[in-house]
């Protein structure tokens, strides 16, 4: 798994340029996929052949009651709370701030590693803004320019030098790594409990985890399972619960170690902005999907539950593979079916296709429906390979890869799923040009 870097600081020292300058990309405000909706915050990286996550806080609600209000204090204490390194950002043009300071402060009572970078020091006279925050104490200070791209590579280095070693012990391949998500107070602890309590359920308790979380083994009608505890998202109860959209970090974390992710709902609540968030980082990161709507014990009897189930499904339209799973783990309910699905939606995920009945399928798809001219060319898929899973994931060759539109691509898409039964599980597609030594 990746490593949480988060960049904090008082708000207009720009986090958030610098942060697009580190992934070397503007930084996206919506997704692609039509109803991923949402603020991007993080990053996934590799620097130097180690893994990372960097996050952007500068999302977070600024309170202008007091010098360092309470939205700042909520900032840095989720920070400290979920990154493995943090990254202190200042104003070189402003100079050092009494809000500077109290973050600061707070930084130095933590045990993780921090590193304090001055941004904005755009040329030789603009270093008086650095001195200014040598008043710190600090020593090791980074200058850099986020806009023009001066001392990015040393902070980069110290960052890399700075990351913990990977020392996380891989899942068996014959076990299904399993996590539970959520906002907080959906019932995930419930669930966990319920479903540790199932008959024919061997329990069995792993620690040793990044977060020294405890994660648990159990056995199902004879399928392995490891059940990844995401307590993290609740020891945050002493942080306001204005934070619960921001338990983004811990899912992160979590979606990087499972195979599988039980999204949990609450029924009361339908779809929150926190929900789509939750699901948007796991379809962004291909993993396979149960959305289960836990407290169905609570549903008004006069609400039809089909339209109901359908009405969840559209706005969370961008997992139309995910099946959608009445739950009570108050009252055990559905847990049975929950648990076949996830078998199900496991063997999908891990499907591995020949490439002889891939291109048989190929070629009965497109003489279905020809791709269409573009620009007067005609477009040609050549043949194609699988080359990986979890998810199952497609090569495609063709003359002309970037007139594929999206369209087609998504057309592609539903075929395949159709062809080899891949309806409750993600699937990729990716198109590349035929070199002449093909």
């Amino acid at each position: 798994m990746g490593f949480i870097v988060a960049l904090v600081g008082a708000p207009n020292v720009g986090k958030s340029t610098l942060f697009n300058r580190l992934i070397r990309k503007p930084k996206a405000i919506v997704d692609d996929q039509p109803g991923v909706t949402r603020d991007r915050n993080y990053q996934d990286q590799v620097w130097e052949g180690k893994a990372l996550t960097l996050v952007d806080t500068g999302g977070f609600e600024w309170n202008q009651d007091g010098p360092i209000g309470g939205g700042m204090q909520e900032q840095i204490e989720l920070a400290l709370e979920e990154a493995d390194v943090i990254v202190f950002v200042g104003d070189g043009r402003a100079g050092l701030t009494p809000t500077d300071e109290m973050v600061a402060n707070r930084l130095r009572r933590t045990e993780k590693p921090v590193i304090y970078a001055v941004n904005k020091i755009d040329n030789p006279r603009r270093e008086e803004g650095l001195t200014d925050y040598y008043r710190l104490g600090i020593e090791a200070m980074i200058p850099v320019s986020a806009l023009h791209g001066l001392g990015i590579n040393e902070l980069k280095d110290r960052i890399i030098r700075l990351l913990p070693a990977e020392a996380e012990e891989k899942v068996p391949e014959d076990r299904i790594a399993l996590a539970i998500l959520g906002r907080p107070n959906v019932g995930k602890s419930s669930l966990v409990n319920a479903l540790l309590g199932v008959d024919r359920v061997i329990v069995s308790p792993i620690p040793g985890t990044t977060r020294d979380a405890i994660d648990t083994a159990f056995d199902y009608r004879g399928q392995k399972y490891l059940l990844i505890d995401t307590a993290g998202i609740r020891r945050k109860s002493r942080i306001s619960q204005r934070l619960e959209r921001y338990s983004v970090l811990e899912a992160l974390r979590t979606l990087d170690r499972c195979d599988l992710a039980v999204i949990l709902l609450d029924v009361q609540d339908g779809v929150t902005d926190q929900d789509a968030r939750i699901a948007g980082l796991a379809y962004e990161k291909g993993k396979a999907c149960l959305i289960g709507i836990n407290k169905w014990d609570l549903l008004p009897k006069a609400t039809k539950k089909k339209p109901f189930i359908e009405e969840l499904r559209y706005q969370l339209k961008y997992l139309t593979f995910a099946p959608f799973l009445p739950l009570s783990a108050l009252n055990a309910y559905g847990l049975g079916r929950l648990m076949s699905t996830a078998q199900e939606v496991y063997r999908q995920y891990t499907l591995k296709i020949g490439t002889g009945p891939l291109n048989q399928a190929l070629k009965t798809i497109i003489e279905s429906h020809a791709l269409p001219l573009r620009g007067g060319q005609r477009v040609k898929i050549y043949y194609g390979t699988q080359t990986g899973t979890k998810p199952p994931t497609f090569l495609l060759f063709a003359n002309y890869p970037e007139k594929i539109h999206f369209s087609y691509q998504r057309f592609l898409i539903n075929q395949l799923r159709e062809h080899f039964k891949l309806d409750q599980c993600p699937i990729r597609v990716v198109f590349r040009k035929r070199d002449k030594t093909d």
